[in-house]
């Protein structure tokens, strides 16, 4: 049986050619998730940043991304993807309200846009998501490490391990909650 990767209307799963075609030739829908600790009053303290391989080997530090799939409301893929990517008792608190801090477009083409994908046209909505629970590295992550705002706004920071557009997603969400 060969490997899945998405589902159409009636749940069956593309063949990863389909999806490869579909991404040449459509937008597809994104999610980019910025996991955080907060203090007892709700501000940010750390944030959890990713160690993975990319598409071209290297390895770099992530945030939790993903595509929303058919069917599936923006809070599940919000709940999928934290699950995939931090573990099934991360006990992320999902936004009451599915409005995105910052909605990045990301082109296959390098500099049409600070946000770059070389497999697809990307429209991403991003969120910055509270953890509450006991998260670990699952999937194709190697780590997962929680930062200080101060390390992540030092001049040498792991923001810089960062590819694609993903530190800037991050500077965002740290001036969006207050803290940058």
């Amino acid at each position: 049986m060969s490997p899945r990767t998405a589902v159409d209307t009636e749940g069956a799963w593309f063949e990863p050619e389909h999806i490869a075609q579909l991404r040449r030739h459509l937008p597809i829908s994104y999610l980019d998730l910025v996991p955080v600790r907060t203090d007892v009053d709700g501000s940010v303290v750390e944030v959890g940043l990713l160690l993975r391989a990319s598409g071209s080997g290297q390895i770099v530090r992530a945030i939790v991304s993903g595509r929303i799939m058919i069917h599936e409301t923006i809070r599940e893929a919000i709940s999928r993807h934290i699950d995939k990517d931090l573990g099934p008792m991360a006990m992320p608190r999902i936004p009451v309200s599915p409005v995105p801090f910052t909605v990045a477009e990301y082109f296959p083409t390098p500099g049409i846009s600070p946000f770059h994908d070389a497999r697809q046209h990307a429209i991403s909505m991003a969120y910055v998501v509270p953890i509450d629970g006991e998260t670990a590295p699952q999937e194709d992550a190697l780590e997962l490490t929680w930062f200080g705002i101060d390390e992540l706004l030092a001049e040498s920071s792991p923001l810089d391990e960062m590819s694609g557009g993903h530190d800037l997603i991050v500077r965002r969400a740290l001036a969006h909650v207050g803290a940058a």
